[in-house]
C-alpha cells in the first residue's frame, strides 16, 4: 500500500474542514475502541480528546474504554463505557490518560484476544485505535490479523451468531506513538517527548544557578533504556559537556577525554559542568555506563564537587507542551480519518510526523525497523543503529558535537589557509525572540571550527552604521544557549538610511558575509541590503538571514525560532487563567502578539 500524505496547514481548519467532508461521506453507524496502553505520558489525552469529538460530529455513536488499556478490552463489562462530547472537555491541560493505561497479560495469549473480541462484537466495535509503543501496536496487529478466526471460533461456541459473524467480518486498526523516549521510527516525534524534554530542561536550568554558585559538576540522569533521544537533545539544548547515549557509545580512552575536556572549560573561567546521561548509556562494549561511575571517575580525577541527579518519573509528570497539544490534535484527526477511510484489504497503519506533516505509515514496517535499531546496537554497529534512528537523530547527533567539541587549536584551518577566507559578521534584527542567543553561538562556534572569524555586531543596524563591532571567540558564547532576549542587542530599525555607513564599516572590518538572525526586520533589511548591491559592493557578498520571531510571519519558513517558546507562554497563562474560573459565569479574554 502507498504512503499517503495528509498535508496539515492548521489543525483548526484540518478539523472544521476537512473531517466534516470526511465524515459527511459515510453513512453508515461507526463504531471506535479507544484504548490507552503501555506508560501515561503528558499529552495522551489530547489524542483521545481529537478522536472522541470528531466521531461525535457525526450521526452514529463511540465508545471508548476507560479503564486499563488492553485489559479493560478483556474484561469488558463496565470497563468499556460510552463516550460524549462533555467526557472529554476540559482535558487538554491534564497529563497522563484519562481512560487508564496499563500492561495486560491476558492480551498476550489467544484466549485473552478471544475475550477481547467477544465484548467487541457484542457492542458492535470494529475500529480500534490504539496509542502506546511498539509492544502495544504489535499486538493491535496480531490481533487484527486474528479477527476473522476469532469471530469463527466464537461462533463454533455458540458465544455469536453467523450474522454477527458477517456483521463484524474485519477489524480496523490505527496506531497513534505516544512515548516519552521517541524511540519510534517513522516518525520525526512521539506524542509525550516535546513535554518531557520541558522537564528535563527546568530541571537543567534550576541546577544550573546553584552549580554556578558553587563550581560544582551535576550528573544529570534522564529516560531512554533503549534511546537516547532525551539525553541528546537536552544536551544540545543546554549546552552540556558529555553526554552518554546508547545509540553512540564513546570511543576508548572517553575518561581521559572527559576529564580533559571538563578542565578545559573550566580553565576557560566556567563556573560548572553538566553531564547528561541516557538511563541505557553503555560502551563499545555493550558494558553499562552509570552516573555514579560517572561521578567517582570525576571526584578521583579531577577532585570537583560532584553531584548527581536522577529525574525518574518526573519526566513523565506535568502538563502537555503546546507542541504536543498539537501534536496529539492533529494526530487524532488523521486516526479518524483513516479509520473511516479504511477498507478490508488497508493493512494497520501507524500516525507518524514527517517533516511536519501528517502521515500514515504501514504499522509493521515501523515495528520492523524499530526493533532493528536495538539488534544493531546488540550486535554493536553502532553506526546503523544512528542511522536507522532516522535524520533527526543523526543530524542532532551531528550538530551537538560540531557545538559542543572544541577542535584543539591545532586542528582548527589557519585563516589563511581557508579556501573561503571568511569574516563573517553576526547580527540581531528586529523584536527579541527566545533562541536568539543560541543561534548565535551555533553560528560563532560551527564559524570558528571550520576556520573564519566571526564578528559580532551590536544593537542591529544602528549599532551596525555606528560600528559596534567585535569579534568574538568560542569561550565568548558559552553559556548563551539558555538566555533569553539578545544578548548582542537587537532593534526594529531597516538598514536604508544606514547603507554608506554599512557599507564602510564592512570594508574596515573586512566583513565579507553576513548572517542576520530576526524576524520579518530582517527579513525586509536582507532585501534592502540585496538591493543595494550595485551601488555598495561591500553588500556583493553571501548574505543569510535565520527566521527568528514570535510571530512567525518569515515568508518561505514554517516555524520561527521563539515562536514555539511564546506558545507555551501562552497556553500557560491560558490554564493559568481557565484555574480561576469557578464562576463560571466569568470569561477571560487573553490579548496576545
Amino acid at each position: 500500500m502507498p504512503v499517503s500524505l495528509i498535508r496539515v496547514k492548521s489543525p483548526v481548519t484540518y478539523r472544521r474542514l476537512s473531517v466534516r467532508h470526511c465524515l459527511a461521506a459515510y453513512h453508515l453507524s461507526v463504531y471506535l475502541f479507544l484504548i490507552f496502553f503501555g506508560k501515561k505520558l503528558p499529552g495522551g489525552h489530547l489524542g483521545e480528546d481529537l478522536l472522541l469529538r470528531l466521531l461525535l460530529e457525526r450521526q452514529g455513536g463511540l465508545r471508548a474504554s476507560p479503564s486499563q488499556g488492553y485489559q479493560g478490552m478483556v474484561d469488558g463489562g463496565s470497563n468499556i463505557v460510552e463516550a460524549d462530547w462533555e467526557s472529554v472537555s476540559s482535558i487538554l491541560q491534564v497529563g497522563g490518560t484519562i481512560i487508564g493505561s496499563a500492561r495486560c497479560k491476558d492480551f498476550r495469549s489467544r484466549e485473552g484476544r478471544l475475550k477481547a473480541a467477544h465484548n467487541l462484537v457484542q457492542l458492535g466495535i470494529t475500529n480500534l485505535c490504539v496509542i502506546g509503543g511498539d509492544g502495544s501496536l504489535t499486538g493491535a496487529n496480531i490481533f487484527r490479523k486474528e479477527w476473522s478466526g476469532l469471530l469463527e471460533e466464537l461462533a463454533r461456541e455458540g458465544k455469536i451468531n453467523t450474522e454477527e459473524v458477517e456483521k463484524h467480518g474485519y477489524l480496523n486498526v490505527v496506531g497513534m506513538v505516544g512515548s516519552i523516549d521517541n524511540d519510534f521510527c517513522g516518525t520525526d516525534m512521539t506524542i509525550g517527548t516535546d513535554s518531557a524534554l520541558h522537564r528535563i530542561i527546568e530541571v537543567v536550568d534550576a541546577i544550573m544557578t546553584t552549580a554556578q554558585s558553587h563550581q560544582r559538576t551535576f550528573v544529570l540522569e534522564v529516560m531512554g533504556r533503549h534511546c537516547g533521544y532525551l539525553a541528546l537533545v537536552s544536551a544540545l539544548a543546554c549546552g552540556a559537556d558529555w553526554v552518554f547515549l546508547p545509540e553512540s557509545p564513546p570511543e576508548e580512552g572517553w575518561q581521559e577525554n572527559m576529564c580533559i575536556k571538563l578542565s578545559e572549560n573550566r580553565a576557560r573561567k566556567k563556573r560548572l559542568n553538566i553531564i547528561i546521561v541516557a538511563e541505557g548509556a553503555i560502551d563499545t562494549q555493550n558494558k553499562p555506563i552509570t552516573s555514579e561511575q560517572i561521578k567517582e571517575l570525576v571526584v578521583t580525577q579531577l577532585a570537583y564537587d560532584t553531584r548527581v541527579t536522577i529525574l525518574g518519573h518526573v519526566q513523565r509528570g506535568g502538563t502537555p507542551s503546546a507542541f504536543d497539544r498539537i501534536l496529539a490534535s492533529r494526530m487524532g484527526v488523521e486516526a479518524v480519518v483513516a479509520l473511516l477511510q479504511a477498507t478490508p484489504e488497508t493493512p494497520a497503519c501507524v500516525v507518524s510526523l514527517s517533516g511536519n506533516q501528517a502521515v500514515r505509515l504501514p504499522l509493521m514496517e515501523c515495528v520492523q525497523m524499530t526493533q532493528e535499531v536495538q539488534k544493531a546496537m546488540d550486535e554493536r554497529r553502532f553506526k546503523d543503529a544512528v542511522r536507522l534512528r532516522g535524520r533527526s537523530f543523526e543530524n542532532n547527533l551531528n550538530t551537538y558535537k560540531r557545538l559542543a567539541i572544541k577542535l584543539p587549536d591545532s586542528q582548527i584551518p589557519k585563516v589563511e589557509d581557508v579556501a573561503s577566507n571568511c569574516n563573517v559578521g553576526v547580527v540581531n534584527v528586529g523584536a527579541p525572540a527566545a533562541g536568539m542567543n543560541a543561534a548565535v553561538r551555533a553560528a560563532v562556534r560551527v564559524g570558528i571550527a571550520d576556520g573564519h572569524k566571526v564578528f559580532a555586531v551590536y544593537d542591529g543596524f544602528e549599532g551596525f552604521a555606528k560600528g559596534q563591532i567585535k569579534e568574538i571567540g568560542w569561550a565568548d558564547v558559552g553559556g548563551w544557549t539558555g538566555q533569553g532576549g539578545s544578548i548582542l542587542g537587537t532593534k526594529r530599525t531597516l538598514p536604508g538610511k544606514y547603507l554608506e555607513d554599512i557599507a564602510a564599516q564592512m570594508s574596515i572590518h573586512g566583513i565579507n558575509a553576513l548572517l542576520m538572525i530576526g524576524g520579518f526586520e530582517a527579513y525586509l533589511g536582507l532585501l534592502e541590503l540585496s538591493a543595494a548591491r550595485e551601488k555598495h559592493k561591500e553588500f556583493c557578498v553571501p548574505m543569510v538571514m535565520v527566521p527568528a520571531t514570535v510571530s512567525n510571519n518569515v515568508p518561505g519558513s514554517d516555524f520561527s525560532i521563539g515562536a514555539d517558546t511564546a506558545l507555551n507562554t501562552i497556553t500557560d497563562v491560558s490554564v493559568g487563567s481557565r484555574a480561576v474560573l469557578v464562576d463560571k459565569r466569568k470569561a477571560f479574554k487573553i490579548e496576545f502578539m
